[in-house]
């Protein structure tokens, strides 16, 4: 039995456990269905967590482990222990394949980014390594892709699908001029504002629906977009409290990111679906009624 399977078998166990306690009253049954929402959100972004655990954990231990210099950059372990995870993640099939794509893609992106953006001095990583192009060490790439990891792997969780999906020619656009303006707003005037103005246009109708539990539960897009946002944004203030990378305004000490940041979050997170969609279809749905039901989930909570 694989290492998924085994995980897979004792959530099965511990929900048929509570499923009783769970179903006596509607109270329960929401607190069960609360849990096993952020049971999926948890496992979703495992490969975000393990590199944020990475980035924090180094962050301290590494001048105790090594006071008079390491054998090797603590950058460069970063990205040694970052390619472990995905072989280990894809070897126990804790990830699927489709999943790895998206990493390989977010990667290349996010390390394209990173290198212009270095390079104009919007952010710095401090610390020496070998294992890098340009300013930009090699596990960076792997911190934007933990963004598309985490979304491929909620869209499958909790079977995610959309009301009122616009064309996706729509997404692409926005997302297009979402990525370009990251390096054209140094040379010519930001247009983040107007992008905030489309997305509006674009996704002002669709709604997601997602399955926590039994019932199919739904939020406004745009909502699900800015949550995603804030949760990147708390990351990226430990990330830069780790000294993972370092802004202008923390280059003599730490402080934390504005929340102005969440803005350009939310824009990449509108670039994140549209790749996402290249391995995985969104499926476009009927309106919901607040009585939707979906099968119950029960014996498949992780797959």
């Amino acid at each position: 039995m694989s290492l998924k399977d085994r995980i897979k078998a004792r959530v099965e166990a511990m929900q048929s456990r509570l499923r009783p306690w769970a179903d006596r009253s509607r109270v329960r049954g929401w607190l069960f269905e609360v849990f096993l929402f952020g049971l999926k959100q948890a496992w979703a972004s495992l490969f975000g967590a393990a590199m944020l655990t990475l980035l924090v954990g180094t962050h301290f231990l590494w001048p105790m482990l090594w006071p008079h210099g390491s054998p090797i950059a603590r950058y460069d372990f970063l990205v040694l222990a970052a390619v472990t995870i995905q072989v280990a993640m894809l070897a126990t099939r804790l990830e699927h394949w489709d999943e790895a794509l998206v990493i390989l893609i977010f990667h290349i992106v996010g390390t394209l980014m990173d290198m212009f953006k270095t390079a104009h001095g919007s952010w710095v990583y401090p610390e020496a390594s070998l294992l890098r192009l340009g300013g930009v060490p090699l596990f960076s790439g792997f911190m934007y892709a933990s963004i598309g990891s985490y979304i491929a792997r909620i869209w499958r969780l909790m079977d995610l699908r959309y009301e009122r999906l616009p064309p996706l020619w729509a997404p692409w656009v926005l997302a297009v001029l979402s990525y370009g303006n990251f390096f054209t707003h140094h040379f010519v005037p930001d247009i983040r504002l107007g992008l905030f103005a489309l997305s509006a246009l674009i996704w002002r109708r669709t709604w997601v629906q997602f399955t926590p539990d039994r019932k199919v539960r739904r939020m406004p897009l745009l909502v699900s977009a800015l949550l995603v946002a804030a949760f990147i944004w708390i990351a990226e203030n430990l990330g830069t409290f780790a000294t993972a990378w370092v802004y202008p305004s923390q280059a003599r000490h730490w402080a934390p990111v504005g929340p102005a940041k969440i803005g350009a979050w939310y824009l990449l997170v509108t670039l994140s679906f549209v790749l996402v969609t290249l391995v995985r279809r969104p499926a476009s749905v009927a309106v919901a009624s607040s009585s939707l039901e979906t099968a119950d989930l029960v014996k498949a909570p992780i797959a």
